[in-house]
């Protein structure tokens, strides 16, 4: 059950509901499937289908956020309402408005609802109260938005703010790059991405290549910046790091399958294990990675 995508965010205050409080908090935004009329529903819904919107392990909280989203593509629509159109101008003599056309769009679209295709997805949300972090999987930050918004229905304050660094993610990778020399505890893989920061932003992509550093170099010396880089931290786990902060295509490598046993496991104690196992190695990493990018930005500030 690893998360395949961080946004990462930072705890503001000390983390003080329980995981009892965050179950009823969430309870009145709980997910409900949609009416026939509504182009999309959201809402919280149980991590391990058990009627519990929170799953604690370790004092961790992993939460769920259900999106039921139905296909109507405009193609279909603009399709119908314009045969429609047609037989209007037919019956009336001239050609409908933009008022017209605009109700008549609506009205279609009010009618083909009810026969469209739903589709749901889920995004896991991870909050670690002992390490004051907050993740979202999912890769987009807009996807990241709409946990936050019913996030802000249901509790009363929102303590988190996006996790800032000293450094940028885009200077420090491309300075990585520049000296052929990863941070401490990480080793750069072979896919990157550098981009030209002028109007045609040119750009170069290695995909499981091996990154030469003379050829990055000459890139870099040419004015391009690394956007994107595949690293690997402790030998343990894989991702790649954006100019975002996000961290994305996050994959455990074998030193960590290995020692987990869990052949003898039920799917509820397998589960529970791996979400152990993932939020103690994902706290390690952010961490080391915050560390690489200088530290955080508000840390140094109030010091």
């Amino acid at each position: 059950m690893w998360f395949k995508n961080l946004q990462i965010y930072r705890l503001t205050a000390p983390w003080t509901l329980s995981a009892e409080q965050l179950e009823a908090s969430l309870a009145p935004q709980a997910y409900v499937p949609g009416s026939s009329l509504e182009m999309q529903t959201q809402g919280w819904t149980s991590p391990r289908d058990n009627g519990m919107l929170v799953h604690t392990v370790n004092r961790q909280l992993l939460l769920q956020l259900c999106t039921e989203k139905k296909l109507l593509p405009s193609t279909v629509v603009n399709q119908v309402t314009k045969a429609r159109a047609a037989e209007l101008e037919e019956q009336q003599g001239f050609k409908p408005g933009r008022k017209q056309m605009k109700e008549l769009k609506e009205q279609i679209t009010d009618e083909l609802l009810p026969r469209a295709f739903s589709i749901q997805r889920s995004t896991r949300v991870w909050i670690d109260p002992v390490n004051g972090w907050l993740v979202i999987d999912a890769a987009s930050s807009a996807r990241a938005d709409e946990v936050f918004k019913l996030l802000l229905k249901s509790l009363d304050t929102l303590p988190f703010a996006a996790l800032r660094t000293e450094r940028s993610p885009l200077s420090a990778m491309t300075d990585w790059l520049a000296a052929d020399e990863a941070p401490g505890g990480f080793t750069v893989d072979q896919d990157t991405e550098l981009r030209a920061t002028g109007e045609g932003k040119a750009t170069v992509r290695y995909v499981r290549h091996t990154i030469e550093a003379d050829d990055v170099r000459r890139h870099i010396a040419a004015g391009k910046q690394c956007t994107r880089l595949a690293m690997t931290w402790s030998d343990r786990v894989s991702f790649v790091l954006t100019e975002s902060l996000a961290v994305k295509r996050v994959a455990p490598l074998d030193v960590l399958k290995e020692n987990t046993d869990s052949s003898m496991q039920n799917d509820d104690e397998r589960f529970d294990t791996d979400f152990a196992l993932m939020t103690g190695e994902l706290a390690k990493l952010m961490a080391d990675l915050v560390q690489a990018l200088g530290g955080e930005e508000q840390q140094k500030k109030a010091a």
